[in-house]
């Protein structure tokens, strides 16, 4: 199998690619840079570096693939919202241009990742399932859904196949503990630090949280032809509070630290779990991971940094 892993160096992406490497796949990363937490020591990994936008390098990028993994998102939810234009340019436009070479270069099946915490908006009943009606809030949210749309398109008129994983709240090591993603690897990360956990809100936010290793386990699943259904949530089925999310962490680490309560944002939908009995029928996945050897699992990589 021929693979080309679009923002293979990133979180999910670097550990995508080793999971395919130990299936004996042939895999090919297509990344902006490189990534400070992770180590591109396999040579049996072709990496090349480019922006989403150069659509001539990534052209060349999908001679020979059959499997193209769209990983890059060039926004984040909470300041999506600022530039929308540009979120919409980065990340539908560019996407679009791709899916066109797709065709053009024979690939069999595109891969998305779309967001399972946005694309639904304000949950009408719990857990959220696939049927659920999707107005999110957000123009991440309303990106990510835009490309579903645009990938149904393309299968309609060119028979490009494709699956579309609808993921929680992933988290876990090679996750950038600095950055705006991931509050289980920044709140640990803060700690580490001495710094103050701040909260938007009250705490009483409620997530979907899922480990890495289920994640790329389930995008791995997904590359079959014979899938009917394109349409999968990715999580756990669990929903915790960000209260009881720094009661976990305490539990676990053994760690006290100083919490700070800040005002809430309106980019925040009060809560989100996900269904995910659809996932469990069709792709015989489930989550193994539960939240607290996740959190250990984390605490430990963050320790070695």
């Amino acid at each position: 199998m021929h693979v080309l892993i679009i923002g293979g160096n990133g979180f999910i992406g670097s550990h995508l690619t080793d999971l395919l490497m130990t299936q004996g796949q042939s895999v090919r990363v297509y990344n902006r840079s490189r990534n400070p937490y992770i180590n591109e020591h396999n040579n049996n990994v072709e990496y090349i570096y480019g922006d989403f936008a150069d659509q001539l390098l990534l052209k060349s990028a999908l001679k020979d693939v059959e499997i193209v993994y769209q990983l890059i998102s060039s926004t984040i939810p909470s300041t999506s919202n600022i530039n929308p234009i540009g979120d919409v340019s980065s990340n539908v436009i560019d996407t679009i241009k791709l899916l066109e070479s797709c065709v053009d270069a024979s690939v069999r099946k595109v891969v998305f990742p779309s967001s399972g915490g946005t694309i639904y908006g304000f949950p009408q009943k719990l857990p959220i399932d696939e049927n659920h009606q999707t107005n999110p809030i957000c123009s991440y949210g309303i990106t990510k859904l835009a490309i579903e749309k645009y990938l149904h398109l393309f299968n309609y008129l060119y028979g490009l196949d494709y699956s579309i994983l609808r993921i929680a709240n992933p988290y876990g090591p090679r996750q950038n503990p600095t950055g705006k993603l991931g509050v289980i690897t920044i709140f640990l990360n803060h700690i580490l630090q001495n710094l103050p956990i701040q909260i938007w809100g009250d705490g009483e936010i409620v997530r979907d949280y899922i480990y890495f290793l289920d994640v790329v386990q389930a995008l791995y699943d997904v590359q079959s032809s014979n899938l009917t259904e394109k349409l999968f949530n990715i999580g756990s089925g669990q929903g915790f509070s960000l209260n009881e999310l720094l009661v976990k962490i305490r539990q676990v680490i053994q760690h006290d630290f100083e919490v700070e309560y800040i005002e809430g944002r309106k980019v925040d939908i009060p809560i989100n779990v996900l269904d995910i009995s659809k996932a469990k029928t069709i792709l015989h996945w489930k989550p193994t991971v539960d939240l607290e050897l996740g959190i250990q699992k984390t605490w430990e990589w963050l320790k070695t940094l």
